[in-house]
């Protein structure tokens, strides 16, 4: 019975578009050999939490797929050895699952535009209120 699954991949953002092409195109003839691509989703290129490599960036790509678990083990070995792939995470979907949502909101992208904005307003929120002068 096929069962369901996500798989994250973190491709080199520094690698030339036609490498990162290459990358996606590769693994999506790997989940076609041996399963049924269900979905996948371009994240693009967002800074990751911690450097990989020394690499602060990562273009990131979901794929859902459905699959026998003879096709993991090979999937897992090539993605190991494949050049321009820093990380990737495979997890079987329990049934009923949510399907993932296209793309993520930026929150780390808005947070690093404007850092004095968030700091004044966490300030003004901290301080405390100011008297009013209907005490008299």
């Amino acid at each position: 019975m096929a069962e369901l699954y996500d798989l994250m991949l973190l491709i080199d953002a520094g690698a030339p578009a036609e490498r990162q092409e290459a990358i996606v195109s590769e693994v999506e003839s790997m989940l076609s050999s041996g399963g049924n691509i269900v979905g996948h989703h371009d994240w693009g290129s967002r800074r990751i939490a911690f450097e990989i490599d020394h690499r602060p960036e990562a273009s990131y790509h979901l794929f859902q797929f459905e699959s026998e678990r003879d096709l993991l083990e090979r999937l897992n070995h090539q993605l190991k050895i494949l050049d321009g792939l820093l990380r990737f995470r495979i997890i079987r979907q329990r049934p009923g699952a949510p399907p993932p949502p296209p793309s993520p909101e930026p929150a780390r992208a808005q947070r690093d535009e404007e850092p004095e904005g968030r700091v004044a307003a966490r300030a003004a929120a901290d301080a405390p209120p100011e008297p009013s002068g209907d005490d008299e």
